[in-house]
């Protein structure tokens, strides 16, 4: 086996030498799917969809009812993955014209854990441009002992796009990451040779780090699925027969059926927004999606068995921790919206898992309701390998909750949305607890573009970058919201009716703008502190 070194790359001492092997601390495989929503599983309640083995992972595990992401789209919901941090406090989005600096990577969790023994396989889709030629820097490649991962989407088809994959004997997405998460495992690292980016044979005496990233069921794959003759018959006919039946969002509207939209049209300019999603728009086409999801939702669990199944046969079920969870979920015509980034539950709301086979049986199979976010994974993960999470990292460890003990838990989940440019959505910041949630909203100022050509304008980086950095502070120094809404989870589960006009609901409104302020100060920390971002160069950071 080959470790290999990234100080030429970063630029600052790494550890050359890696922990002793040893095989006492637990291995730990996180699997991230893409635009899921929190309601497309079995164990969440849905009862259209078949994912049995999730399903049993749940019932052998802790699930995690409040489960949220803290910006809930894919770019700096992964970041926040890796890192641990708010947005506000990593500062990459697709609109930020920065990427991830070499040195808030070495912050990661994938790093540390390298750095502290374990030997890491990468596996799936990377959105995160690490340094300033992005993904052309070739670090998180090279940061990782096994990877089998393409930058951007993978389509449903992913040979057709990514050299990477071509020597896999599948075709569909799933299928091509699941041979690529059980050469991994199962030590057949001949297998793809020559095709990896890199392949070290798993050593048998040292702890592993495994994480898959699936761009399903994300619409730039769902989309593409053409339903041929040797596709699985899975993604030909399944969930069909039910096409007319199967359930939709009980706020579904059509888009000709709107007869006041959901939020003001000068805050949420929905005639761009809705671009990509326009398949919310027609009962028909929605349905058809539904049908998609569902399909690719069942592949993704196909492969969490094929994994328990790998898992055991290698005689390490028993010592690995699977977490799984999704960058984000997803609008289905809600109020007759479309997509993702706004702060609604569909969007926010994600599947959250642990399955830590070493706690006795009375601590598994139980639903958790602590407000649990993805900022939360990153420092478990270090805290079940013994390692101490960086001061960087804001989430906290969800050993406690695993343990049983919600003591000292957060009784608040602080949510942002900073993607924001002409054709974008309106800045947003939430917070949330067990019954009460507020949302503001900053309506983008279509001013800051009058000069510049708006077929182009998502493209100017420094334009973006400007925009941007202005608007991680800007809520913070004072700049009043365009519009407001405070919900009632309890009462109102799917946020139809805002209540900050409700006299009655004065106190709880003015406390929650409050909290909601205190909490984004401190998600950003440092008003003055620039995040640790490099500038991007034009083009290498694709969407």
């Amino acid at each position: 086996m080959v470790i290999r070194s990234v100080l030429p790359l970063l630029g600052f001492v790494w550890l050359a030498n890696v922990a002793p092997a040893e095989t006492s601390r637990p291995n730990l495989v996180f699997v991230l799917t893409d635009d899921h929503r929190r309601d497309f599983l079995g164990c969440y309640g849905n009862t259209a969809i078949e994912t049995p083995h999730l399903d049993a992972l749940a019932a052998d595990g802790v699930l995690f009812e409040n489960a949220s992401v803290t910006s809930a789209i894919c770019t700096p919901s992964r970041a926040s993955y890796f890192l641990g941090q708010y947005e506000r406090r990593h500062g990459v989005n697709f609109n930020s014209g920065t990427a991830m600096s070499m040195r808030a990577w070495a912050g990661s969790f994938p790093v540390l854990l390298r750095e502290a023994g374990y030997f890491t396989g990468y596996v799936g889709k990377n959105h995160v441009a690490i340094g300033a030629h992005g993904y052309d820097t070739g670090l998180i490649e090279q940061s990782f002992d096994y990877w089998y991962g393409a930058h951007g989407h993978l389509h449903f088809y992913p040979k057709e796009t990514h050299d990477v994959f071509r020597a896999a004997q599948s075709d569909t997405q799933v299928e091509v990451l699941t041979e690529g998460a059980s050469v991994f495992l199962d030590r057949d690292a001949d297998y793809l040779e020559g095709t990896a980016a890199f392949v070290d044979q798993r050593p048998e005496d040292q702890p592993f780090l495994l994480m898959v990233a699936f761009n399903l069921p994300h619409g730039a794959s769902t989309s593409r699925m053409e339903l041929r003759p040797e596709d699985d018959a899975l993604y030909r006919t399944a969930y069909r027969d039910r096409l007319d039946t199967l359930p939709i969002p009980s706020t579904y509207v059509e888009r000709a059926e709107i007869d006041e939209p959901k939020l003001p049209p000068d805050v949420a300019h929905v005639e761009f927004r809705q671009h990509g999603y326009d398949w919310v728009d027609q009962e028909a086409s929605l349905r058809e999606r539904v049908v998609r999801h569902y399909q690719t939702v069942t592949g993704i669990d196909r492969f969490l068995g094929r994994l328990r199944d790998v898992l055991r046969e290698q005689g390490v079920a028993d010592n690995t921790v699977i977490v799984f969870a999704s960058d984000h979920g997803l609008l289905f015509g809600e109020h007759g919206l479309g997509g993702k980034a706004l702060n609604y539950e569909p969007c926010l709301a994600i599947p959250m898992i642990v399955h830590d086979p070493r706690q006795p049986a009375e601590r598994r199979g139980r639903r958790e309701p602590a407000l649990v976010q993805s900022i939360d994974v990153a420092p478990t993960l270090l805290d079940l390998a013994d390692v101490t999470p960086p001061e960087s990292m804001q989430g906290s460890s969800l050993q406690p909750l695993l343990e049983g003990d919600p003591s000292g838990w957060r009784t608040h989940a602080f949510s942002e949305n900073l993607w924001s440019t002409y054709f974008g959505n309106p800045r947003c910041e939430s917070v949330r607890g067990q019954r009460w949630k507020y949302i503001r909203y900053f309506a983008n100022d279509r001013e800051l573009y009058k000069d510049f050509d708006l077929s182009t304008v998502y493209l100017n980086n420094e334009l973006n970058a400007t925009n941007y950095r202005r608007w991680l502070t800007s809520s913070l120094r004072g700049e009043s919201p365009d519009y407001e809404e405070l919900f009632d989870l309890e009462a109102d589960p799917d946020e139809t009716t805002n209540l900050t006009s409700a006299p009655e609901h004065a106190d709880v409104l003015d406390a929650m703008r409050r909290r909601c302020l205190a909490m984004a100060r401190e998600a950003k920390g440092d008003l003055d502190a620039p995040p640790a971002t490099v500038p991007l160069q034009f083009g290498s950071a694709g969407k």
